[in-house]
């Protein structure tokens, strides 16, 4: 209800604080993504048509001296490239006839050779991978960059406090304990415990832990603890829902400390974050397919867009971090093996690499179509979800009733 209070009291400043963080954040991901495509694409030797940040029409544009058109169209939620010989973005369907006027001409030996659809398979993949790629590479380039420059926000892994009644009070967990490992994997920081912990939905969890001897010592004996977390459910401040495990445990308070890494060390510690952004990623999905997490937290472009607008309000340090974490998240989803996806092209390569032969234009026009329809279902469900959830349909509801 709040995000919906201040589009309604303050339009101008809604206008500022959250539509243009997000369509800058968007417009830069997008450009990077379309970019590797793009940059992969000039190297494999094929010309590129059109460059496009945005769908529809055209705002304005250029021609560089390749022939490529690059521009920026009305409709902020996505881009595109279009290589030479393809009828349509989406490279299902090629055309071996240039359009001269009102007539049309085959292409020319030449033409083939910088044409997509000519090129190898290999040199396909790598043009279409690299989008997704790139999106981890710059999330990559963020995140160690920040740790190198800014440090890294770091609590020890110790518990200070506990909620009574809590799962950790129940399994033994006491305050001053320093958690060495969840179900094998290290934790060096309390944040990496709370995250792990987030992701694990009536799960049980075997714990590592050393109890404390005073003055900031601890046992030489670990402790092995197994405890499943309490599935809670969040609703954030405009009114977004997210279930998360929790069990019962406090950290270190304010300030945080701060990790100081040489560039080597941030760039480690950006991989493992890349890394755990996209298992956790990839575990959330997997618990909506079958029903362990609900569906309502899957959020569209007005979740994203909120978020967008509370980190550029936190600062540009905030919303750089967002925005790597919207890149992992962009790279991830786009190498899902779903038609219209990069993933999707990819497995049609597969196939066709095991058929030895290309795979028909008819398959791959009505795969297309399937996997239009299901990302446009999707997208209205994530929309329909926020709207829900930002109660936009009670308060029109109260408007005529």
């Amino acid at each position: 209800m709040e995000l919906l209070h201040k589009f309604l009291s303050a339009p101008a400043d809604f206008l500022t604080s959250y539509i243009l963080p997000f369509v800058v954040v968007l417009s830069i991901l997008v450009f990077v993504h379309e970019w590797g495509h793009y940059i992969i694409a000039r190297l494999c030797g094929v010309r590129v048509e059109t460059f496009s940040i945005g769908f529809g029409k055209e705002i304005f544009g250029w021609t560089d001296k390749a022939g490529t058109r690059w521009k920026f169209s009305w409709v902020p939620l996505g881009g595109y490239v279009q290589m030479f010989g393809d009828t349509d973005p989406t490279s299902a369907k090629h055309s071996d006839e240039v359009k001269e006027g009102s007539q049309s001409r085959p292409f020319t030996k030449a033409e083939k050779k910088v044409a997509f659809y000519t090129q190898s398979i290999a040199k396909r993949s790598a043009i279409v991978f690299a989008g997704p790629a790139i999106n981890f590479v710059f999330a990559m380039a963020i995140l160690t960059a920040m740790f190198a420059l800014q440090g890294q926000p770091y609590k020890p892994p110790i518990v200070t406090k506990l909620v009574v009644g809590s799962p950790a009070e129940k399994a033994g967990i006491i305050p001053d304990d320093k958690i060495l490992e969840m179900d094998g994997k290290p934790i060096e920081r309390f944040q990496d415990m709370a995250t792990y912990t987030a992701v694990n939905l009536n799960k049980e969890i075997t714990i590592k832990l050393v109890h404390s001897v005073g003055k900031g010592q601890w046992s030489d004996q670990p402790v092995i603890i197994r405890v499943t977390p309490a599935l809670v459910e969040e609703v954030d401040r405009f009114g977004f829902k997210n279930q998360r495990g929790r069990l019962g445990i406090f950290g270190p308070e304010k300030p945080l400390e701060v990790k100081h890494h040489s560039w080597g060390s941030a760039f480690v510690a950006a991989a493992k974050s890349v890394w755990e952004i996209s298992s956790n990623t990839l575990k959330s999905i997997g618990q909506m397919i079958t029903g362990a997490r609900g569906a309502d937290e899957l959020g569209g472009i007005l979740r994203i867009g909120a978020y967008a607008g509370d980190f550029a309000q936190q600062g540009v340090i905030s919303l750089i971090m967002f925005m790597a974490l919207l890149s992992v998240n962009l790279g991830l989803i786009n190498l899902l093996p779903i038609p219209m996806l990069d993933g999707g092209h990819l497995a049609f390569y597969a196939m066709e690499t095991m058929k030895g032969k290309p795979l028909g234009e008819r398959f791959q026009e009505y795969a297309l179509r399937v996997g239009l329809a299901f990302l446009l279902g999707i997208m209205l469900f994530a929309t329909w979800n926020d709207l829900v959830q930002l109660k936009f349909f009670a308060y029109v509801k109260a408007l005529i009733s």
